[in-house]
């Protein structure tokens, strides 16, 4: 976190780190989404000096995620998927976009 972080977005780093390993993230890329996510949440606040385009008019992270999770969820991510396609040593996975990992991994 930055320096200077109040103790709200301290809380609530913690939280998303935590809920991301819960879902089986390493904690390294737990640390990475939970920064992200609190980062844009301050740019977004104006709690940060700098904040890109994306960041301030986005939409938020809280309503990203909600459209993620749920019935009409997409399945796999990308880089999950590659990741797998890494595994079993698919040749060619780096050119590949998420439909064809799909086809070459027989995910439907």
């Amino acid at each position: 976190m930055p320096r200077g972080s109040s103790p709200k977005r301290e809380r609530q780093y913690e939280h998303i780190k935590k809920s991301a390993q819960d879902r089986g993230e390493s904690t390294e890329r737990a640390k990475e989404i939970a920064s992200r996510t609190v980062n844009k949440e301050r740019a977004r606040s104006g709690e940060s000096k700098t904040a890109s385009r994306t960041s301030t008019q986005d939409m938020s992270s809280g309503k990203r995620g909600g459209q993620r999770s749920g019935k009409g969820s997409q399945g796999p991510t990308y880089d999950q998927l590659y990741e797998e396609a890494k595994k079993r040593n698919i040749h060619g996975r780096s050119d590949m976009n998420k439909t064809q990992l799909k086809q070459a991994l027989g995910n439907k």
